[in-house]
């Protein structure tokens, strides 16, 4: 399976499990190859939204470019959502992390498993 296709079914996976939890969500076809900023999700439940940029990892770090969480912020501040980085670890539930708790590097962002597990919300726990 395609670097691609894993991506794409984590955030189908993400999506069916917004659904099951009442909320409603969409999976932005294209996110990070239009020329305007879009998250990879937009969920909501009538009250909150959320812009979502999702990532699988089978390290024990996640590595985001500069412009993938800068884009994140522009869309959401426009749109009046929540910005969030969501991550998957091998064998891990998704856990979310906010743009603060993520580490500055020299090309952009990083999270370590170590760190999402600290900081990190479950699913359950980012809808409450």
């Amino acid at each position: 399976m395609s670097h691609k296709s894993k991506g794409i079914n984590a955030e189908r996976d993400l999506v069916h499990k917004f659904w099951a939890l009442g909320w409603a969500v969409i999976r932005v076809a294209g996110s990070g190859s239009s020329k305007y900023p879009s998250p990879d999700l937009l969920a909501g439940n009538g009250t909150r939204r959320l812009a979502i940029e999702c990532k699988v990892s089978g390290a024990s770090n996640k590595y985001f470019e500069g412009r993938e969480i800068e884009e994140l912020k522009v869309f959401a501040r426009t749109f009046g959502a929540e910005p969030w980085v969501a991550v998957r670890f091998v064998k891990h539930d998704w856990l979310f992390i906010t743009l603060d708790d993520l580490k500055k590097t020299d090309g952009g962002f990083s999270v370590s498993l170590e760190t999402i597990k600290r900081r990190g919300l479950l699913l359950d726990e980012i809808i409450k």
